[in-house]
């Protein structure tokens, strides 16, 4: 139902159902994770993806979405969002963005990743300390929701962290503007829209039952974006590389679960301070 904050709210019943397709989501990005190498095409790693989450008893939230051909999201390097699967073989080195939605019962979860292809060692210092400080940022937008307060406090959580991300990594990173969060539940992009910045509106005030996707995107470089002729592929415009996390997370008057990490978010949730509060 929808009250004066524009928020639709679940019941914890329709959380449960949402942590299902969320698990699916966790372990199928755990698996890309996992997998993701060099010499593999994006294409491999969506046929992957795409058999894990139907032998779950899942369906891909992206394939046919909008005419959108893949059951993930590809990134890769200066790829921001929205990269389709293809014939693009992964090097050594590439820091890949992979975004994964799944249905199940009717109810979606959403989330991303970002990894280095070939693993950590083989990533560029500043990759490395921009997929950390892009994953940072996410826990600390999730931190921010609260019952009561304002959903756009999550932007401010983002923000805050980036610019002492960047301070601490001596880079000034900047936040994609143009791509925020978004409500989840019975479709996939759902009101309200979800800042990863700062607004000087108060936005609508968090309710307990709510169930968003937080998704900060975070470049090395200029926030301004382009998109490619295949009317998907988000790019930097000044080419510099960038990073994408995401998990979908429900709130309660207890506290914050967060139905696409496979641990429920409690070990982030408890070092931001945060109450986690799985319902089973």
């Amino acid at each position: 139902m929808f009250g004066r904050s524009r928020i639709e709210t679940k019941t914890p019943d329709q959380i449960l159902r949402m942590r299902k397709a969320g698990l699916v989501v966790g372990q199928t990005l755990q698996l890309m994770a996992q997998t993701v190498r060099p010499g593999m095409t994006t294409k491999q790693l969506d046929e992957l993806a795409e058999e894990h989450i139907r032998g779950c008893g899942a369906t891909p939230s992206f394939l046919g979405y909008h005419g959108f051909t893949g059951s993930l999201c590809t990134s890769v390097n200066d790829e921001v969002v929205h990269g389709i699967p293809g014939s693009r073989v992964l090097a050594e080195g590439d820091l890949i963005s992979i975004d994964c939605g799944a249905i199940v019962d009717g109810w979606h979860g959403d989330a991303a990743i970002s990894v280095i292809v070939g693993g950590r060692d083989a990533g560029r210092p500043e990759d490395l300390a921009l997929i950390d400080a892009t994953e940072d940022s996410m826990w600390a937008g999730i931190a921010a929701l609260t019952v009561g307060e304002s959903l756009y406090a999550v932007g401010a959580g983002v923000e805050d962290s980036i610019v002492a991300s960047g301070e601490r990594d001596g880079h000034d990173y900047g936040i994609i503007e143009d791509y925020v969060g978004h409500g989840i539940g019975t479709e996939m992009h759902m009101d309200p829209q979800v800042p990863n910045y700062r607004v000087r509106d108060r936005g609508p005030t968090v309710r307990s039952g709510v169930t968003v996707a937080i998704e900060p995107m975070v470049t090395l470089g200029s926030a301004e974006t382009t998109v490619l002729e295949d009317d998907w592929t988000v790019v930097t415009t000044d080419k510099s590389r960038a990073a994408h996390w995401e998990n979908t997370v429900a709130v309660t008057d207890a506290g914050l679960w967060v139905l696409t990490a496979l641990d429920g978010g409690k070990e982030r949730l408890e070092a931001a301070g945060a109450a986690y509060a799985p319902l089973a």
